[in-house]
């Protein structure tokens, strides 16, 4: 397995790490079976770095990841976050909170779904506009003094907001979505990372599987599909979009790799300090998108996808308006 650190002084994970929300919610049916199958065949292709949240399920893919790794948690680094409070019973509404005091109270909580003593990655999964952000890192940080954390990430922020929580407490990672089809990144935040010697973790990397050229119609998705309500998967958006995915695994086809791997291959080609996430369920899926990590992008190859997929060629919003507005806090 490649591996890559998360920062010039960061910790090492895997080059490519495994995205485990879909597991347990937001794209339709899932097996736990199926999902432990996966995350046993990751740990045995040398897969070290898992992520995770709380509101994931909500909590219950915690849990399946306690579950996943029991007896093995040497050999994974375990990402988390905190932030979001859904209600099992109603987990649509979405509030942030992240005071202090819930800092505290999601940490103790989250290490007991995971049955672990320590969390490797603690992210704020969105900025809360109530609580400066010095306040909330400040509060984790005393969960790395505590040894309940070792290292602090962020989810979705602005540079600015960055460099101010850099100034409370080192920053180990920034999470943000990054992929050939959303580029907001590249408007200063992965300049930021590099400079300040942050890691850049990219998750949908494969455009929330849109990039690999399996979905064909909007009906493609379940009812309960979170795809259905997003902006790109909906009427021209999707038409207009597809058009894209022709283009990736055209290049994909000259290059003799798969519209995944070569999606994966130019996100991993950004940087060193970038350690994409890829979620699946399936184990098929996960082998193929490892095979990524061999398929080499030279200059001309760059240039040729950069010609057909330049930033802001797909239609539509990454998320629907209310989602929009917690991003880049």
């Amino acid at each position: 397995m490649q591996m890559r650190k998360l920062g010039p002084h960061g910790p090492q994970v895997s080059a490519l790490g495994l995205g485990c929300m879909g597991m347990s919610e937001f794209y339709g049916p899932h097996e736990d079976a199926q999902s432990l199958a996966t995350l046993a065949r990751a740990l045995e292709l040398g897969v070290t770095f898992f992520d995770t949240a709380d509101a994931y399920g909500p909590h219950t893919n915690e849990e399946l990841i306690g579950r996943a790794l029991r007896g093995q948690r040497a050999r994974a680094f375990i990402a988390t976050k905190f932030g979001f409070v859904r209600d099992p019973a109603h987990p649509q509404p979405r509030v942030i909170d992240a005071r202090p005091q819930r800092v505290r109270e999601a940490c103790e909580a989250s290490l007991r779904r995971l049955n672990i003593e320590t969390i490797d990655l603690y992210y704020l999964h969105r900025v809360d506009p109530e609580v400066p952000v010095e306040e909330t890192v400040g509060a984790m940080a005393q969960l790395v003094s505590a040894g309940k954390v070792r290292h602090l990430g962020l989810s979705e922020v602005a540079p600015r907001t960055l460099e101010r929580a850099q100034r409370v407490h080192a920053i180990t990672a920034l999470q943000s979505e990054y992929s050939l089809w959303t580029r907001d990144p590249e408007d200063g935040v992965l300049e930021t990372c590099e400079r300040l010697g942050v890691g850049f973790v990219p998750y949908s990397p494969l455009g929330r599987g849109f990039l690999t050229g399996a979905i064909r119609s909007p009906e493609d998705f379940a009812p309960d599909d979170y795809r259905r309500e997003n902006p790109r998967f909906q009427g021209a958006n999707f038409a207009r979009n597809l058009e894209l995915v022709e283009l990736v695994r055209s290049l994909a086809q000259q290059k003799g790799c798969t519209p995944a791997q070569l999606a994966l291959a130019w996100v991993l080609s950004r940087g060193a300090h970038v350690v994409p996430i890829p979620g699946t369920r399936r184990v098929r899926n996960l082998e193929e998108n490892l095979g990524a990590l061999e398929v080499q992008l030279d200059g001309a190859d760059l240039a040729r996808i950069e010609a057909v997929l330049p930033a802001g060629r797909a239609a539509g919003a990454r998320y629907a308006e209310n989602m929009l507005r917690l991003v880049r806090g």
